[in-house]
C-alpha cells in the first residue's frame, strides 16, 4: 500500500465571485522511502498541491490519504521545509529552535527533544553552531537547521517547497548532496517541489511532470538515467511556451 495517495484532486482559490484553478484532477502515489519530485513551471500548482497534502488547502474534488487516512487538517505527520531562510525564531539558538518545535508538537518530552536536537544537528554538521543565533548563520546553514528540525520531528513524510531555490549554485549543489545523504541514512520519505529539471533528476527516485497552469499530470518518470531534454519535451509537448524552467 502507498504511504501517500493523491486521487484526482482539483485545487482552486476563490476571490469574491471569481475562482482560479491551480491544479486539475491530479493523481499520484508516494511509497515509503521515496524521494518523489513534483516538477513543473512556475504557476502550475506545485506549491498548492503541497499545501493540500499539508492540510492547509482543501480540494474541491478528489481525496488525499496518508496511511489510508483522509487528510483534512495539518498534523505532525507532515512537516514543511520552505524556500525562505527566515523559518527560524531569531531569538532562539539553533538548538533551542529545534527543541522548541519538538516540545510544542507535544510528541516529545524536553529530555528526548534535547537528545533528538543534538542528533540531527550533528547529522547536518552544525554541532559547533548549536549555540548560535540565526542572524550569525549563512543561508545554507539556516536551511540545514530547518531540515534538521523537520527531520527531528519524525514525520511520516517531509514536504519540501523549493528549499534550495534562493541559494547560490555551489551551496545549492552541496545542500542537494547533504539531503540525499540524510534521506539514505535515515530512510526519510520526501515530497519535493522544484522547477529545476537537473535538481529533480539529481534528488528524486520518481518525478511527476505537471503542465503549465492549471497543473495537470503530464507523465511520471523514473529519475535514474532520465534525459533532461526529453523531460523538457514531455513537459511542454503541445504547449505554446516552456514557462520558467531550469534545464
Amino acid at each position: 500500500m502507498s504511504l501517500l495517495s493523491v486521487d484526482g484532486i482539483t485545487l482552486q482559490y476563490r476571490t469574491g465571485k471569481h475562482s482560479f484553478t491551480a491544479a486539475y484532477r491530479v493523481s499520484f502515489s508516494v511509497k515509503d522511502g521515496d524521494r518523489f519530485i513534483i516538477l513543473g513551471p512556475s504557476g502550475c500548482g506545485k506549491s498548492s498541491i503541497l499545501k493540500a497534502i499539508g492540510g492547509y488547502l482543501k480540494p474541491v474534488e478528489g481525496k488525499i490519504l496518508l496511511n489510508g487516512k483522509h487528510i483534512d487538517s495539518p498534523g505532525p505527520d507532515r512537516v514543511f521545509v520552505f524556500q525562505e531562510f527566515d523559518q527560524l525564531l531569531p531569538w532562539k539558538t539553533v538548538r533551542d529552535n529545534i527543541v522548541f518545535a519538538l516540545t510544542a508538537s507535544h510528541k516529545f518530552a524536553r529530555r528526548e527533544a534535547e537528545q533528538r536536537a543534538a542528533t540531527f544537528i550533528e547529522k547536518v554538521d552544525l554541532t559547533k553552531f548549536a549555540g548560535s543565533y540565526p542572524h550569525t548563520l549563512s543561508g545554507g546553514m539556516k536551511q540545514r537547521v530547518a531540515i534538521a528540525r523537520a527531520m527531528a520531528m519524525g514525520p511520516e513524510i517531509l514536504l519540501m517547497d523549493e528549499p534550495f531555490a534562493a541559494l547560490d549554485a555551489l551551496t545549492r549543489a552541496k545542500m542537494q548532496d547533504e539531503l540525499l545523504q540524510l534521506c539514505v541514512e535515515s530512510n526519510f520519505t520526501v515530497l519535493f517541489v522544484t522547477h529545476s529539471i537537473p535538481e529533480a533528476i539529481r534528488l528524486g527516485t520518481r518525478i511527476l511532470l505537471l503542465s503549465p497552469q492549471p497543473g495537470r499530470v503530464k507523465a511520471e518518470v523514473e529519475s535514474e538515467g532520465a534525459d533532461p531534454a526529453r523531460i523538457h519535451e514531455m513537459l511542454f509537448d503541445g504547449d505554446m511556451k516552456g514557462g520558467n524552467m531550469h534545464v
